[in-house]
């Protein structure tokens, strides 16, 4: 694994979140709560803007950004049009972080432990993959359970 690999991952994955944002029959149904789900898809969309902006881009690329997490599930009624162009920001910022990532550090240890243990930045980079991946399938069972297009 390398970070131009790991890029092609996160990107490929980032361009799914697009469609199923844009797959929506209506924009309102973004940021619909029901049928027992606790987060909407609007708000599981900032969070994983937020989480990939901190933890690739402020921490590996050194693009200054401030995380408001509780604004990240807290907003309600975000355009559509504006999620999705958050997503651009944030597909450039990606690549931008990873690309520009030396693939020698991934065997460097991160400056993050939330685990209860060191690991290394690959670990931690393969760890948000799988965060993303996790509520991606969210956002796509939120769309299809609330009547959006297949």
């Amino acid at each position: 694994m390398n970070t131009q690999e790991l890029n092609r991952l996160f990107q490929r994955d980032l361009e799914r979140l697009g469609v199923e944002l844009s797959a929506y029959s209506e924009e309102n149904k973004l940021w619909v709560i029901d049928k027992e789900i606790a987060n909407s898809a609007g708000n599981l969309a900032m969070h994983l803007f937020g989480n990939l902006r901190t933890f690739i881009g402020s921490d590996l690329g050194n693009i200054p950004y401030e995380r408001d997490r509780d604004r990240e599930f807290a907003a309600k009624g975000v355009s559509r049009a504006a999620l999705l162009e958050e997503l651009e920001e944030v597909k450039s910022i990606i690549s931008s972080s990873l690309l520009g990532l030396d693939s020698s550090r991934l065997s460097e240890k991160s400056v993050h432990a939330f685990f209860g243990y060191e690991m290394s930045i690959g670990y931690f980079l393969v760890h948000l993959y799988g965060h993303f991946n996790y509520h991606l399938g969210q956002v796509n069972y939120h769309r299809r359970l609330l009547g959006g297009a297949d």
